[in-house]
C-alpha cells in the first residue's frame, strides 16, 4: 500500500489462520476494501501473508499477528475492528483490547453484545464472512474468489499436482493411496509433481518412491508460497485433500479432485467453476482435528479417485488446450 496518508481513519482485521482460512476471506477482505476506501487498512496474521496479499491482488498492511492474542498495534485505537477469525471469546477480547471504536463480530453466548451478529451456524466458510459484513451494511460478493493470473503462469498442458499432505491427520488420505494415482497419472503421460511444505517433505519422498518416480517429482519444500500459487496457477489438474492448496485451485480456476472428510464440500468445497471440480465425499462427518484418519476420508477408495480425474480431465480438455497436446482421460 502506499504511505499512510495523516489523520485517515483506520481499519483492522483480525484472521490469523492458515492458507486456505486466507483464500475464503478474500471476498470479504474485497468488500472492505470498496466499502472503506479511504481507511488504512491492515490485516492481522501471519507475516506469510504477506506474499498472499500480493498474489490476489489485494491491498492491506501485514500486521505479524499469532492467533487468539491482541494484534501489536500502535498509535491511536482503529477506528473500525473487524474479527474475521473467529467467534469464540478469545477473538474477540484480542480485538477489545485495542479499544476500536466499532466492533464488527459474531456474538457467542459468552460474548454477548447488540452490536454483534448472530452466529448463523454451519455454513460456506466464505458466505459465513461475507455474513458478517451484510449484517454490517456492507455489500458482498461471495463468489469473487479469482485471483490474478500470475506472469508466465501458462504450463505445458500436461503437468498435474498431488498434494497428500494436510494439517491434521484426521483429513490425510493414505500415502500408499496417493502412490497409486500418481503411477496411473504417470502412466497415462502426466508430468507429475508432488507438493507440500518443508514438514510434509518425507511424506512427498514417499509417495513418489512407492509411485516409481524420482527425487524430481518431489516439489514439496522447495517452493515459497508465491511460487506454490504459479504452479496451481499453470497446473492441469490438482488432486488433494481438503487442504489449503485446493482452494488456490478455485482461485485460480485449475481444475482438481478433492477428497473430503470429516467435513463435507458445502462447507469447504468450490462455490464457484463447479464444473471444473470433483469433491467426494463420504457423507460421513468427525471431526478435523483428529488426530487419526477419519473413517469417512478413509472410505474413498483408488478407483472412485481416478475415475473422478478421468472425468475432470474430459471436462478441461477444451478449456485448458495442451501446447504439446492433451493429456489422455482414456484407459491405456
Amino acid at each position: 500500500m502506499d504511505e499512510e496518508p495523516a489523520g485517515a481513519p483506520s481499519l483492522l482485521v483480525l484472521r490469523c489462520l492458515g492458507l486456505g482460512d486466507f483464500v475464503t476471506a478474500v471476498p470479504a477482505l474485497r468488500a472492505l476494501e470498496r466499502s472503506h476506501p479511504d481507511h488504512v487498512r491492515h490485516l492481522a496474521g501471519p507475516a506469510w501473508y504477506r506474499e498472499l496479499v500480493r498474489a490476489a491482488g489485494l491491498r492491506w498492511r501485514v500486521i505479524p499477528s499469532g492467533p487468539l492474542r491482541a494484534p501489536p498495534w500502535k498509535g491511536r485505537a482503529p477506528d473500525l475492528a473487524v474479527n474475521l477469525h473467529g467467534h469464540g471469546p478469545r477473538s474477540t477480547s484480542a480485538l477489545r483490547s485495542l479499544a476500536p471504536r466499532v466492533l464488527w463480530t459474531y456474538g457467542t453466548p459468552a460474548v454477548t453484545g447488540d452490536t454483534e451478529a448472530p452466529w448463523p451456524g454451519a455454513v460456506h466458510d466464505v458466505r459465513l464472512w461475507c455474513g458478517l459484513l451484510e449484517w454490517n451494511g456492507v455489500p458482498t460478493r461471495p463468489t469473487d474468489l479469482r485471483w490474478p493470473s500470475p506472469d508466465g503462469h501458462d504450463g505445458d498442458g500436461k503437468t498435474v499436482l498431488v498434494h497428500p499432505g494436510a494439517a491434521a491427520p484426521s483429513r490425510r488420505w493414505p500415502a500408499s493411496r496417493f502412490s497409486r494415482v500418481v503411477r496411473w497419472l504417470s502412466e497415462r503421460g502426466a508430468k507429475v509433481l508432488i507438493t507440500g511444505n518443508a514438514e510434509e517433505r518425507p511424506l512427498a519422498e514417499r509417495v513418489a518412491r512407492d509411485a516409481g518416480r524420482g527425487p524430481e517429482s518431489v516439489l514439496a519444500g522447495r517452493t515459497t508460497l508465491s511460487g506454490l500459487a504459479h504452479t496451481v496457477a499453470g497446473a492441469r489438474l490438482l488432486v488433494c485433500g481438503d487442504t489449503g492448496i485446493a482452494h488456490l485451485a478455485s482461485a485460480y480456476g485449475t481444475p482438481s479432485v478433492r477428497l473430503f472428510g470429516p467435513m463435507p464440500p458445502s462447507l469447504w468445497g468450490p462455490i464457484v467453476d463447479i464444473d471444473l471440480h470433483a469433491c467426494l465425499w463420504s457423507g460421513s462427518r468427525g471431526d478435523p482435528h483428529a488426530n487419526r484418519l477419519d473413517l469417512g476420508l478413509a472410505a474413498l477408495d483408488v478407483e472412485e479417485v481416478l475415475l473422478a480425474c478421468q472425468r475432470v480431465l474430459a471436462r478441461s480438455e477444451s478449456h485448458r488446450p495442451s501446447p504439446g497436446g492433451p493429456l489422455s482421460a482414456e484407459e491405456g
